[in-house]
């Protein structure tokens, strides 16, 4: 059986610049393309940069294991990667990155999620899928033919992050 040559366009691994191209930043500090949240066409996805003194909603083993579940990286500075598809869970539509509102909200729907890809609201059966997220000396790499699907929606036992406060409307 053939199989097409997937190098180097989605599906495969993908690099995606170098980490000092994704500044991170705490997640009430996102804008798109210029701090903690990058769109990358060619990757079908938003590098999510959360910087070291992000404060987290869970702490020790939990945070760990749940980081882990959400397909987060640590990087050695302390900060945090996440490769979110661009691909909202519900029916498939583009998710944009909402600076008003700090958040993703889907515009033909509206299923919301924070900075981290988690479910906020709406009618989206979880939370946004994950690509694996690598790095290869500097370089990032998204692997595009590895898919996270099973983030379901979070509870106060497994939010990473507090609900932003921030209304959104559509």
């Amino acid at each position: 059986m053939l199989y097409p040559n997937l190098a180097g366009q989605f599906g495969s691994l993908l690099t995606v610049g170098t980490k000092a191209a994704f500044p991170a930043a705490p997640p009430g500090d996102f804008k798109i393309n210029q701090a903690g949240v990058f769109y990358q066409q060619a990757a079908k996805t938003y590098v999510i940069h959360l910087d070291k003194a992000t404060q987290f909603s869970l702490q020790g083993k939990t945070l760990a294991d749940q980081l882990t579940s959400e397909s987060a990286v640590k990087d050695t500075d302390g900060s945090y990667w996440i490769g979110l598809y661009q691909r909202c869970v519900h029916l498939g539509c583009t998710v944009p990155f909402r600076d008003d509102c700090i958040s993703f909200k889907c515009p033909c729907h509206g299923s919301h999620y924070n900075v981290t890809g988690e479910y906020l609201d709406g009618p989206a059966p979880r939370s946004l899928d994950r690509f694996a997220l690598s790095f290869n000396g500097e370089d990032v790499v998204i692997d595009t033919g590895t898919l996270n699907n099973l983030v379901p929606h979070p509870d106060d036992t497994t939010r990473l992050i507090p609900v932003p406060t921030v209304q959104c409307s559509a």
